[in-house]
């Protein structure tokens, strides 16, 4: 069995293994990170081998630990990155370049429509009609998207919203809301099967899926990097957030909204934040523009989506799609039935 597992902001970890009576056996660690003593390689190889089949991650993970030399330098890998490969493995979990990936950067849609067309084209790429598939998000229309467990009450000032003209919708993931002016966010989903992210932990996943943005802003001069369990950041502050759903079709969605320069003054009136929320997003002043990537770039948001989908290409392979016409039909069909009606918006009221 071989398992493969990029680190993210690491290095890249293989391992090669057989299953004998239920136990992992010759058992080999390779890879590009760095490793010091040279014995620890050895090491590393006895403490996984013997370890029974089952053994889940923080179990290889401390097994790895206690047999490391004292003093050993693990540098672009850990532990618990052996253990993520070790699992991969056994799952026989698939890796990026696996697939023929598809960016799909269409026109703008109601924001209803926005999380109608998630669960379609998840469900979709699950059931094997859609191959994998990148989708940058357009917006014509101010928007709360609400997580799948918020309140809206809690959440949304409907008098404000209503004021400046803001829909209030829920989408299917969890995670917290999500402020949205035409022009002022870039939002992406991914729709991958699960096999991607085999062996991996719900955490282990996010940054995952992410890594690539992470490239892409690091390409662009912005330090960027990963701040479990769900946010990319910056020593100037967050720049977005990411939510994550698994449909029983077999696919996960997963999706990031990032700040490019929106109206921190009016998200303090349309959303419920508090002072540590706002802390939380970066925002010293609430009628301060959250601007973080239009500040720490000085570039266009169209100029910052054409890199990250050059980026996600250069690193994984795609080619340019699109939403098809039956696509579109099923979303509309599950505005009417679910996304748009009181029921599915106020489960939590």
């Amino acid at each position: 069995m071989h398992g493969e597992y990029k680190v993210p902001g690491g290095k890249l970890v293989v391992v090669d293994l057989d299953v004998i009576d239920g136990r992992l056996a010759n058992f080999r660690l390779a890879g590009d990170f760095f490793l010091e003593p040279d014995t620890a390689l050895e090491a590393i190889d006895n403490a996984v081998n013997g370890l029974p089949a089952e053994a889940d991650a923080a179990t290889i993970a401390a097994a790895v630990r206690g047999a490391l030399p004292e003093g050993a330098t693990l540098l672009g890998f850990s532990p618990e990155g052996v253990a993520v490969a070790v699992r991969r493995s056994l799952a026989r979990a698939t890796s990026w370049r696996d697939y023929d990936w598809q960016i799909v950067h269409s026109k703008a849609v109601p924001p209803v429509m926005q999380m109608a067309l998630d669960e379609v084209l998840a469900t979709e790429v699950g059931e094997g009609r859609r191959g994998p598939t990148l989708r940058i998000w357009e917006w014509d229309e101010p928007a709360v998207v609400i997580g799948s467990f918020q309140s809206v009450k809690n959440e949304v000032d409907a008098e404000n919203a209503e004021k400046y003209g803001f829909d209030v919708v829920r989408r299917i993931s969890g995670g917290g809301a999500m402020f949205m002016e035409a022009g002022s966010v870039v939002t992406y989903s991914i729709y991958a099967p699960a096999d991607l992210v085999q062996g991996m932990s719900f955490a282990d996943s996010y940054a995952f899926l992410d890594e690539w943005a992470i490239v892409a802003l690091k390409s662009l001069g912005i330090d960027a990097f990963y701040q479990p369990l769900n946010d990319i950041t910056s020593p100037k502050g967050k720049i977005g957030g990411a939510a994550q759903k698994r449909l029983g079709s077999g696919a996960v969605l997963h999706h990031v909204t990032m700040s490019y320069d929106m109206d921190g003054q009016k998200m303090t009136e349309v959303l419920r934040i508090g002072r540590e929320k706002i802390s939380d997003k970066g925002i010293t002043s609430a009628a301060k523009r959250v601007d973080p990537l239009r500040s720490q770039t000085g570039m266009t948001r169209a100029e910052i989506i054409e890199r990250m989908k050059q980026t996600f290409t250069q690193l994984y392979g795609a080619t340019p799609g699109d939403i098809t016409p039956e696509e579109y039909a099923a979303a509309e069909k599950l505005v009417a039935e679910k996304f748009g009606t009181p029921e599915w918006l106020y489960r939590v009221p």
